[in-house]
């Protein structure tokens, strides 16, 4: 039986992991689960799943959650709950969805202490590749992807040579405005933004798949996964998400990884490798699709992507900067301070002002996330 702990079950690759393993509950037992404020939601996966301990953000939360949790429940709460969470059970793999930089320290506590990652924080490797690829190493830790597309490009190198791989190319959506010129984006509302066409995510994700700055942070992922110059990793917005991505190689032949738009393939997949296993998602029908579109990435329509390539490009503290004045850029947006448009001025005011400085340890990473935090709610 394999043991798993989720960071973020509340959210939507955390409740998504839970439905996969609610459909083989024999194969599975969770260890923990980390929620942020969704007591309710936490309350009621406890009472399903029965895992060993579980944390939440506030002590208020914790001491509310105590009297609603099957008997012996432990209850932890904060950054040093999570953090005790992610290292201290007994789960093999660690399932890290928590959304932005905060699920960082947590990662690297579960590295340390020998647990497989199932990644879904890309986060976590735009600010801190180069910290934890080295520590995953280190301690013979596998991170396996569960973004889609860097589920797909991993699929797609199973077998091969990495030496033989001349690019790889991440496929995108194109997000909730594909359809709109530049011009017609002015006075789009948050509503509006969060109106995905294919995929069901939280609310920052959806927000970022739009302004494309999701997909440049999975640029800069993908360069540390599997250690890939940025002029390797190309971009292409295909609408019907059905190619997930593809690996180009040396003799130009191309392996692409399709499917239904459907978390729920990758989640899996990065809990079962190197086995596969039948999933309660719908098989694709390429004659009834009948045809599938794309267009080439056009970085003056999405400066955001631009943004991230240049960032990973210029290394390291700027990669940093980015995620963290991105992560404040949507939430001011989210809750009404600036416009859509006015992201994108935002990421790029506070990436001029930046001094790019060497990041050699956590605290020097937090040092810089916090200064590009503060510059971008001041502006």
């Amino acid at each position: 039986m394999k043991k798993i702990t989720i960071l973020g079950s509340t959210g939507s690759i955390g409740t998504q992991t839970l439905d996969i393993l609610s459909h083989e509950p024999e194969r599975y037992q969770v260890e923990g689960l980390a929620a942020g404020n969704n007591l309710r939601l936490l309350i009621e996966q406890a009472n399903r799943y029965k895992p060993k301990s579980v944390c939440l953000s506030t002590k208020e939360l914790a001491d509310e959650a105590r009297g609603h949790l099957p008997l012996g429940t432990k209850v932890l709460y904060g950054n040093e709950g999570l953090i005790e969470l992610a290292a201290d059970s007994e789960a093999d793999t660690v399932v890290t969805a928590i959304v932005g930089s905060r699920g960082l320290e947590a990662t690297l506590a579960a590295i340390d202490a020998g647990k497989h990652i199932g990644l879904a924080n890309k986060e976590t490797l735009v600010t801190a590749g180069h910290i934890v690829i080295r520590r995953a190493e280190e301690r013979g830790v596998s991170i396996l992807p569960i973004d889609s597309e860097h589920s797909a490009i991993f699929q797609c190198l199973n077998g091969e040579r990495r030496s033989d791989v001349r690019r790889i190319t991440l496929t995108a959506s194109g997000g909730s405005f594909r359809d709109r010129k530049r011009s017609e984006l002015e006075g789009v509302t948050v509503e509006q933004a969060l109106n995905h066409p294919n995929w069901s995510m939280g609310a920052k994700i959806t927000i970022d798949s739009a302004t494309m700055a999701n997909k440049g942070l999975e640029v800069i992922e993908a360069h540390w996964l599997f250690d890939l110059a940025y002029n390797q990793i190309d971009v292409i917005i295909h609408p019907e998400s059905i190619i997930h991505s593809y690996v180009e190689f040396v003799d130009h032949s191309i392996i692409a990884q399709l499917g239904l738009p459907d978390m729920r393939v990758p989640i899996q997949y990065a809990l079962t490798y190197p086995e596969r296993r039948p999933t309660p998602t719908e098989s694709l029908n390429l004659a009834k699709l009948a045809a599938l579109h794309f267009r080439e990435m056009d970085f003056d329509r999405y400066p955001c992507l631009r943004f991230a390539y240049e960032s990973g490009q210029a290394g390291k503290s700027a990669p940093t900067v980015f995620n963290a004045a991105n992560e404040t850029a949507v939430a001011r947006f989210l809750a009404g301070e600036i416009t859509f448009l006015e992201i994108e001025s935002v990421i790029a005011t506070v990436l001029d002002r930046h001094q790019i400085v060497d990041v050699p340890d956590v605290a020097s990473i937090a040092a810089v996330d916090a200064w590009a935090r503060r510059e971008a709610a001041s502006i």
